[in-house]
């Protein structure tokens, strides 16, 4: 399976509160939010990771240069180009992904690993056009909701709750046909993440829920103490496991 991160925001949030390093390149735990994800895809069998990254701040490019000159990201396809949305993020590493099923983030979703492997698994186990990561933990400045069924179909998304027990965790395990709807985003002037996954329920896609306990995003510099407590909750230290001895 291959992995996708859309890390080119401009992570002007964190700027403004005084946070130097690009969102990227954040540590918690004294790990980059970039590392961490790069980490746990190959854990998860990444054949390849595809990587976007904005040409406003060069230091994400740099740092991913630098591991690629030292054999250490000999599996990352870096893009670097800066886009008007994560959507059009997303178009911009379609073309790398349209052999098989994929795994796309942001860079700065925050989960448990041990529940991320549990949703890898479970996707490749089925014949879903997809599977989207979802939590029922609201902390989320815009939550997009999502609308189930019993057997945890998605019905719809919502911007704001019709009795949907879940929000979208930003994580989402797609196959190729799903970037046919991608193009119909672009070519009907779509934009943002949440319009394309309306737009997958309109196309007659069927796609799965899969809670997880928690995500979190980092988009403040608050959030940044939030996510190492959570991290420093539980299992999370499963890198130090007997699978990376």
């Amino acid at each position: 399976m291959k992995y996708a991160i859309i890390a080119a925001g401009e992570g002007s949030r964190l700027q403004q509160e005084g946070v130097a390093l690009p969102k990227p390149l954040v540590k918690l735990r004294g790990e980059a939010m970039i590392d961490r994800l790069l980490r746990i895809f190959r854990n998860n069998g990444a054949e390849e990771i595809v990587v976007i990254v904005n040409s406003l701040n060069p230091l994400t490019e740099q740092h991913l240069r630098e591991l690629q000159a030292q054999g250490l990201a000999d599996d990352v396809r870096l893009v670097v180009k800066t886009t008007p949305s994560s959507m059009h993020s997303f178009a911009e590493l379609a073309p790398y992904l349209g052999d098989g099923p994929f795994c796309l983030t942001t860079v700065d979703t925050i989960f448990r690993e041990t529940e991320f492997a549990d949703y890898i698994r479970h996707f490749q186990q089925t014949a879903l056009d997809g599977c989207m990561a979802v939590t029922d933990y609201i902390d989320d400045e815009s939550p997009l909701y999502v609308a189930t069924n019993d057997n945890l179909r998605i019905t719809g998304f919502h911007d704001r709750c019709e009795n949907d027990r879940f929000i979208s965790g930003g994580i989402y395990l797609l196959r190729p046909n799903a970037l046919q709807t991608l193009d119909r985003c672009l070519r009907e002037g779509r934009s943002r993440m949440r319009n394309f996954q309306r737009a997958l329920v309109e196309d007659g896609l069927q796609l799965e829920a899969w809670p997880f306990s928690k995500i979190l995003d980092v988009d403040h510099a608050s959030d940044i103490e939030k996510a190492e407590a959570f991290l420093a909750e539980g299992s999370e230290d499963n890198r130090f496991s007997e699978k990376d001895n």
